[in-house]
């Protein structure tokens, strides 16, 4: 047998609803980020002394901030980015008014996500805290 066969292994770190929720937004929202970008790239969205390629390295810039954030959704810096990426894609309907729609929607999933999930983490903790206690009388 081999060395990495006999190590016995470590199991998955718990995610809570929040991280989990969160995380899922945050990567379908990135892929909408990316083809608004798009958007205001063919559209030429931009004021005429920025250069229309900013639309898709905003897009893509932004996109990416996403995927990183919902990888670090664990820590509660990473929730306050989440918040702040959702208030940049908001900045982003002054220059293409239809991100204002996404950035209604997405925000919307993401409060839902975030709130709802810290809820239910509390409910978990408190049930398994109450759990333990009965278990250990």
């Amino acid at each position: 047998m081999t060395a990495s066969a006999e190590a016995p292994r470590r199991g998955r770190r718990p995610r809570g609803a929040a991280e989990s929720l969160g995380s899922i937004v945050l990567v379908f929202e990135s892929l909408i980020v990316f083809l608004g970008g798009l958007a205001v790239f063919g559209l030429q969205a931009l004021p005429p002394t920025i250069p229309a390629w900013w639309g898709i390295a905003g897009g893509a810039a932004l996109a990416a901030l996403m995927l990183v954030t919902a990888g670090v959704l664990r820590y509660r810096w990473g929730i306050v980015l989440g918040w702040a990426l959702q208030a940049v894609l908001l900045l982003a309907a002054f220059v293409l008014p239809a991100l204002a729609l996404i950035a209604l929607i997405f925000g919307g999933m993401w409060a839902y996500a975030t709130i709802k999930g810290a809820s239910l983490d509390r409910r978990n903790a408190r049930l398994a805290a109450e759990a333990e206690n009965a278990n250990g009388d």
